[in-house]
């Protein structure tokens, strides 16, 4: 979401289901931020096994 409009600038499905409350930080080096989650599943649920972390970010020219 843009901080002074609220428009979405971007959304995305996770494979699995999201295990975290997602993270965000800006780089000291490049200015870009990131948004950070964990995803994994389980079988007794139907999901896919596994966890990984999953970073996101926009397209440099989008900042």
């Amino acid at each position: 979401m843009d901080a002074s409009t609220g428009q979405e600038l971007w959304s995305s499905r996770l494979a699995t289901s999201a295990n975290a409350t997602p993270m965000t930080y800006r780089s000291p080096v490049s200015g870009r931020q990131f948004v950070v989650v964990t995803e994994g599943g389980r079988p007794a649920y139907g999901t896919k096994p596994g966890t990984r972390l999953v970073a996101f970010a926009l397209p440099a020219e989008q900042r």
